[in-house]
Order: structure tokens, then C-alpha cells, then sequence
């Protein structure tokens, strides 16, 4: 199935070479974008599957544009892509709303392949962002994402469904583990997520550490 992507870089030479290695590889370029505000309105008119967003930008930067995106349910799925391997990028993008945080001096095939997992609903976090921000989560220094009380929504299988999703499985990993269909596993995550209050499953998971459910004994 063909991705559609709109680039959003403040760099000229950083778009060029996006669109060509991945067009080199089947993905559809849809549009460009130089800074935040731009993105907004191209996005809107693209009507692109995911949008690959640089961080620093003059106007409006992309985290802002990413809050912005990301208050219409109906909008494009959001991937950060930064230079800058720092935690208030990462952590406050990802709060607003992005699917995914890679760096941009990461392999094209892993590019490629976080721009499918995010079009799909799939989380996508650099894994040295995800070892701090699991960090910074456990040891209270970032700001609370929900109550621990909010997990009393969730029923005993939607509970073990989240400690999954916060131990890494994947939902066929998570259905072999639980003995159930893939089918089902997704529909328990998309309630976890509406009872929640969240949009995807990176977002369960700081919800999950936030919540010291990841130090309790099983």
C-alpha cells in the first residue's frame, strides 16, 4: 500500500534528500513544508498518512505544530524527526501527540519502516529516548500524564493487556501470550486507550511506568 508523507524541515537541503531517498523506496512525497505553520495548512490539503516533522523551526516549531495537528482525531499520524537526542523534545512531543521519535542520523531502513509502523497506529520512540524517558518517568521527573486512579477503569484483562504493552510485546506477541485472538488484543488496547484518555500506545506506556505498575510484583 503506498504512504503518503508530507516533510516539514526548515532546511531546504534536509527536504530534498528525505523525498528522494524515499521516494527511492516507495513512499509518496506529498508535500513540504518549512516551518510549522506551513505544515498545518499542507497537511490539511495532502491529506497525507503521516507527517515527518523536524523539531526546531523558526514561526512555529514542531512541537507546537504537532499540539496543533494532533487536536483533530482525524489528523495525520505525527513522526518526529530531530537532530537533537533531548528529552523535552522527545517527552513533550509525544505528550502533544506524535506517534514516534527517531533521530535523524538513524539507518533509512529504519526510517522507512517507523513511517509504516506510525501510518498503522504503531509506536515508534529512538531507543535511547525510550531508556530516558522510562528514566525520567520512574524516578517522578516528568510532569503526570494521568492518576494512577484512572487505571481503575480498566478491567483485569485490559490491566494485563497494559502491562504487556509496557513490557514491549507486540499484540501478536501479547495474544500468544494470553491465549487469545490478535483481533482481540487490538480491541482491548482500543479501549484501553478511550478510557484512558490517550492516543497511542507510547503514550500507555508512561501511563503504565507513571503509574509504578511496571515495579509491582506479578
Amino acid at each position: 500500500m503506498t504512504m503518503r508523507v508530507v516533510l516539514v524541515d526548515d532546511q531546504a537541503l534536509v527536504r530534498t534528500g528525505l523525498r528522494m531517498v524515499l521516494q527511492s523506496r516507495g513512499v509518496e512525497v506529498v508535500g513540504e513544508a518549512s516551518n510549522g505553520q506551513e505544515a498545518l495548512e499542507v497537511a490539511r490539503s495532502a491529506n497525507p498518512d503521516v507527517v515527518l516533522m523536524d523539531v526546531r523551526m523558526p514561526v512555529m516549531d514542531g512541537v507546537a505544530a504537532t499540539r496543533a495537528l494532533c487536536q483533530d482525531p482525524r489528523s495525520p499520524k505525527v513522526l518526529i524527526l530531530s537532530t537533537f537526542d533531548l528529552d523535552e523534545y522527545a517527552f513533550e512531543a509525544l505528550r502533544c501527540g506524535a506517534t514516534g521519535f527517531l533521530l535523524k542520523d538513524g539507518p533509512v531502513d529504519e526510517l522507512v519502516a517507523a513511517l509504516g509502523h506510525v501510518r498503522d497506529g504503531d509506536a515508534v520512540v529512538a531507543p535511547s529516548t525510550t531508556r530516558r524517558l522510562v528514566e525520567h518517568v520512574t524516578r517522578g521527573s516528568a510532569p503526570s500524564f494521568t492518576r494512577s486512579a484512572d487505571l481503575e477503569k480498566l478491567t483485569a484483562r485490559e490491566t494485563e493487556v497494559l502491562y504487556a504493552i509496557a513490557s514491549g510485546l507486540s499484540n501478536a506477541e501479547i495474544g500468544a501470550s494470553l491465549e487469545v485472538s490478535e483481533v482481540t488484543v487490538k480491541a482491548h488496547v482500543g479501549r484501553i486507550l478511550a478510557k484512558l484518555g490517550l492516543r497511542d500506545r507510547t503514550q500507555a506506556v508512561i501511563v503504565a511506568y507513571e503509574a509504578g505498575m511496571m515495579q509491582r510484583p506479578r
